[in-house]
């Protein structure tokens, strides 16, 4: 197999893009997962369109020998199987792919990964959830800012069994690379959307029963002491600015979360966290 050794290379230069500018990656419906973990994820869950491997790690691809990496050992079977059955393989030595990575101490393997498509805003996908569960719960994020943030907020809402999360267009690029790696894989399992009119789409949930509950200065009464409806929505704000007004008057409720010591306010994943293991 032909090793890519120049960093000039246009597959380079196309990957490299696809890390680094949001436009690209809305333009191929692309993105780019980092890391062993990440990449078996995306095998398991995703579409997978080229996997890029360094020229050491290939070779224990190829041997089939875990022992020799131990990371291979924990992620490797899969990853090495969907290889061996025609998964798309680009090899590039060692000194090109550190070019193209976004850690410190690179694995060696990156995928580029079709964007997952969700149902969550289609028709009848939100009456389907609740006859399953019996449960509705949603987070919206207004303008959330932060790749870490929003990375760990995905993480958490896979793990306290958010129905889905409803993101402006303010918030930021859930393909970032940092946004990806901070999910932990929840992108390809966790349904989200995007809309350009968050405040219309949160009109249209309320007709359809959904209730609405913001973390708010106006609030009474401490997060853990609400009756929550089985049918929820969670408003969570720009860590810097909060809730707009226009969305904040939205919400039915208004909670507090009690706070001790001279603490203002909570980093917006952990008031976040808390209120999507309440709800």
């Amino acid at each position: 197999m032909e090793i890519i050794s120049s960093k000039d290379n246009k597959r380079i230069k196309y990957i490299r893009s696809l890390l680094e500018k949001g436009g690209i990656r809305k333009k191929n419906h692309s993105f780019v997962v980092e890391g062993i973990k990440l990449v078996d994820e995306a095998l398991e869950y995703g579409n997978v369109l080229d996997i890029i491997a360094s020229e050491s790690l290939y070779e224990d691809i190829v041997s089939g020998d875990l022992t020799r990496n131990a990371l291979l050992s924990d992620n490797g079977k899969h990853i090495i199987k969907q290889v061996k059955q025609g998964t798309s393989l680009t090899v590039v030595s060692d000194a090109v792919f550190k070019s193209v990575s976004e850690t410190i101490t690179p694995q060696g393997i990156l995928a580029e990964v079709e964007m997952p498509k969700h149902r969550l805003l289609e028709e009848n996908f939100l009456e389907i959830a609740y006859e399953k569960t019996g449960k509705i719960k949603l987070l919206i994020l207004e303008d959330t800012a932060d790749p870490g943030n929003l990375g760990t907020i995905m993480r958490t809402a896979e793990a306290a069994g958010v129905t889905g999360v409803i993101m402006g267009k303010g918030t930021v690029d859930i393909f970032n690379p940092k946004v990806v790696r901070s999910t932990m894989g929840s992108i390809f399992r966790l349904p989200f959307a995007y809309v350009d009119d968050l405040k219309a789409v949160i009109l249209g949930l309320k007709r359809g029963g959904i209730s609405f509950y913001a973390t708010h200065l106006k609030g009474k009464e401490s997060y853990r002491d609400i009756a929550y409806s089985d049918k929820a929505g969670i408003l969570i704000g720009n860590e810097a600015r909060g809730l707009s007004d226009e969305i904040a008057n939205l919400a039915d409720t208004y909670v507090i979360i009690p706070m001790q010591g001279k603490v203002e306010s909570l980093n917006a994943a952990v008031a976040a966290a808390l209120m999507m293991y309440e709800v």
